[in-house]
């Protein structure tokens, strides 16, 4: 018995020694790749989830924006990051994302920030406005590398925001707005009832309105109870999803109060913080593969839908006057020279888009064609041939 218990135990310690053996072998190779510079494997750590919430409805465009940019995340990770994105009002109302993600309530979510003015008007400054002539995409160059992403940081700071924030998607001109009748001067805004958002409130109220700002979601049911009198949202593709057609046939095109609006990613900072070195940079280059495929889409999606809105929809747009134009131009300077005299970081926000505009813009103007005479010459009305 004794003989054949020592039999027995002999390979159980051979084994743990031959374990022992592999294991500080392994150990030694390791160190060894380390210093001969080849990787170590890294031992999985099991996929990060973070949950998002978008400020828009399920059937609006800029809901489907915010899943394309979680899905370029969630395919370039390997399944390493997931992120999941809920509509608006699945957690939080649509103007209490910013709130939300700096608890920790939720890890990110997608938005703008003119929703966040009430926190630090300044903030309206890279999504209200003219901008000084710029257009959407060259405000996100201002943002990368003039200045505007550093600014932004200090923003956040300064009112307790623990959020790291991405600036993506370049929007168009947005609409002046959906009218029960065509607005042709400034005169007919008195007293009118109309929705808009971030510095475009202070806007339209020096202009006359009496101005109440809601989530998208909400606007076309006002509409149509009579609460308002006209509003603004965005585009061709989300103002027809969300029904404006259904309560208006008037929709007037071009106005500076968001000519030049962007959209926002925003992470809780201490979730991703916490993330690796690597999944931050795969975020930071799905922010800008999103965002230049959100122009693309828009593109196609909007010009589609803009056609739909006058051929299936029967709604007539109208060019908003260039004396309201310049009246909003008027205006902007006056709000802006107040704003700037009490707020330091809205005087210093301010200077310098100013300064990037001033050369940016002249660069621009002076280098790009006149896109109306190239349209014009191909799609325009041909004068009749006269007969032989």
């Amino acid at each position: 018995m004794r003989n054949r218990i020592k039999k027995s135990t002999a390979p159980h310690e051979q084994t743990g020694a031959s374990r022992r053996k592999f294991l500080s072998g392994a150990a030694a190779g390791t160190a060894a790749a380390a210093t001969m510079g080849f990787p170590a494997i890294a031992r999985a750590q099991g996929p990060t989830n973070f949950r998002f919430q978008s400020t828009w409805p399920t059937v609006d465009i800029f809901h489907e924006f915010a899943l394309d940019f979680a899905k370029k995340v969630n395919d370039m990770t390997g399944g390493d990051l997931k992120i999941e994105v809920l509509p608006a009002g699945a957690v939080v109302p649509a103007f209490g994302l910013l709130d939300a993600v700096s608890k920790g309530t939720l890890d990110g979510g997608h938005g703008v920030l003119g929703y966040n003015y009430g926190k630090q008007n300044a903030l309206a400054l890279f999504s209200s406005g003219p901008a000084f002539g710029m257009d959407a995409n060259m405000v996100l160059a201002w943002h990368k590398y003039g200045g505007g992403k550093e600014l932004l940081a200090k923003l956040y700071d300064a009112i307790g925001g623990n959020v790291v924030s991405f600036l993506t998607g370049p929007m168009p001109t947005q609409p002046f707005g959906w009218f029960k009748k065509p607005i042709t001067k400034t005169e007919d805004l008195k007293g009118l009832k109309f929705r808009t958002n971030g510095l475009a409130i202070d806007l339209f109220t020096e202009m006359g309105a009496a101005v109440n700002a809601l989530p998208g979601g909400e606007i076309v049911p006002a509409l149509d109870r009579g609460l308002l009198d006209g509003a603004e949202f965005n585009n061709a593709a989300s103002d027809r999803a969300l029904g404006f057609p259904d309560v208006s046939k008037v929709c007037m095109l071009q106005s500076f109060h968001q000519a030049s609006e962007t959209f926002e990613i925003m992470f809780n900072k201490d979730k991703y913080n916490a993330l690796p070195t690597q999944l931050k940079a795969i975020v930071d280059n799905a922010v800008e593969a999103s965002s230049a495929d959100m122009s693309w889409k828009a593109v196609d999606r909007y010009s589609q839908d803009y056609q739909r809105l006058q051929k299936e929809d029967g709604v007539k747009f109208y060019k908003t006057p260039d004396t309201i134009l310049q009246q909003q131009l008027i205006v902007w300077d006056q709000i802006v020279a107040k704003k700037a005299e009490t707020n330091p970081l809205f005087k210093e926000i301010d200077a310098s888009q100013r300064a990037f505009a001033a050369r940016a813009m002249a660069w621009d103007m002076d280098t790009n064609n006149n896109r109306r005479m190239a349209y014009n010459h191909y799609f325009g009305r041909k004068a009749p041939q006269a007969k032989s």
